[in-house]
């Protein structure tokens, strides 16, 4: 499970989402056997591997393999599917397979399964496996009776994000024709989207007590479709548990519906299908003449319009600059004629401190202030005051 806590966008209704396991070798000759298949007898309009998309050998594991298949469903509408391999996280040759598929209008249950399209249908075929437990798709997986076991294999079932999960109790030990699995007769859209557990007719309280802590609960001979994690909006446990399920070969129709409507429920874009759906929208190669013209023309009204922004944005520029001309001229124009005011000359630093200072002393020199006693005169001050004062007087006691 993703520990982010942002919440996930919510899965759009045109798309088609399926992840599993394949458990046999050559995964990729299988798919390619049988798209060429499809593709000879027109169910396919085409298909492609395409070879940019090939991730180099790590040495621990098969490369990753990549394919598209293009075909149209009732009146006209185009499916355009991707489907990846990447080597199984055990040893041996299994293949974790992840598949998404986008339609031009909402996805439609009655339509044929993605899956169909690019692994063959046989009751052997070895790609039917869920992803993590490798329960099968399209089959009845009885519980395990293993009280630990039990627990492990229906936490994940709450908890996988990519498939729909539905428990069905046996009242009895059903016999050739109810051990036939139910989701067979779930609309082909949602064949490959439904793991079916099955719990023996003793189990019942270990069921009920595993799924405990989720909120779910198995009626007594009914079935119940697990809510999922986090549950889906509008999920109800009454709304989605069947009380009486007949395993006597009858259509279970109650059941059928429930899981039917689980399915329409608006739920979050499983973990990995964000990177798994943007791949299919931003790397598809397999496109038709037409749809290269209508890139192409986006492509051209899109440099079109850089173009004209970039030609808007010279002219502006341009526009500014020769404004700025203009004004220089004009500045220059008055100045030489005398007609801009006369500038204001800066004032000159007034020095120092120390000269301040210094600058102070020197107007106090020669005054009474400085004369203070046991002071030494300075000689040309003293001889300025006397040629002065002899000026003005005779010396003392002299005769006129």
């Amino acid at each position: 499970m993703s520990n982010s806590s942002s919440p996930r966008p919510a899965t759009p209704h045109t798309v088609w989402l399926a992840r599993g396991r394949h458990a046999g070798p050559a995964a990729e000759d299988v798919v390619r056997r049988h798209l060429e298949k499809l593709k000879a007898d027109d169910v396919l309009q085409d298909h492609l591997e395409p070879q940019d998309h090939l991730e180099p050998e790590d040495g621990e594991g098969a490369a990753e393999r990549v394919f598209e298949a293009r075909w149209q469903v009732a009146e006209q509408v185009t499916v355009r599917a991707r489907l990846a391999l990447s080597p199984g996280r055990g040893s041996g040759d299994g293949r974790q397979w992840v598949l998404v598929a986008e339609a031009e209008r909402p996805w439609d249950p009655q339509w044929p399964s993605p899956a169909a399209m690019f692994w063959p249908q046989e009751p052997d075929a070895g790609w039917n496996h869920e992803a993590v437990t490798g329960l099968r798709f399209g089959d009845s997986n009885p519980l395990p009776d293993d009280d630990k076991a039990l627990r492990r294999v229906l936490r994940h079932a709450v908890r996988d994000t990519w498939s729909i999960h539905v428990v069905v109790h046996e009242a009895m030990t059903p016999d050739e024709r109810g051990r036939r699995p139910l989701v067979r007769l779930l609309p082909p859209g949602l064949r490959h989207r439904v793991v079916e557990h099955r719990a023996a007719p003793h189990r019942i309280r270990a069921v009920n007590w595993a799924l405990e802590e989720f909120g779910a609960e198995v009626p007594r001979g009914g079935a119940v479709v697990l809510p999922g994690s986090p549950a889906a909006p509008g999920y109800d446990p009454q709304e989605f548990s069947v009380r009486s399920v007949f395993l006597d070969g009858t259509e279970p129709t109650e059941l059928l519906d429930a899981v039917t409507r689980f399915a329409a429920l608006p739920r979050p874009l499983p973990d990995g299908a964000g990177e798994a759906l943007t791949a299919l929208r931003e790397q598809w190669h397999l496109t038709t003449v037409e749809e290269e013209l209508a890139r192409a023309r986006e492509l051209v009204a899109m440099y079109a319009e850089a173009l004209e922004a970039m030609t808007k944005s010279r002219d502006l520029y341009r526009e500014a600059a020769e404004r700025a001309h203009e004004a220089l001229a004009a500045y220059r124009e008055a100045e030489a004629e005398g007609l801009l005011p006369g500038r204001k000359q800066a004032r000159t630093s007034v020095g120092s401190p120390f000269q301040q200072l210094a600058r102070g002393l020197e107007r106090f020199k020669g005054t009474a202030l400085s004369l203070r006693p046991g002071a030494t005169p300075d000689p040309a001050t003293e001889a300025d005051g006397a040629s002065s004062d002899g000026a003005a007087s005779p010396p003392h006691g002299s005769r006129g």
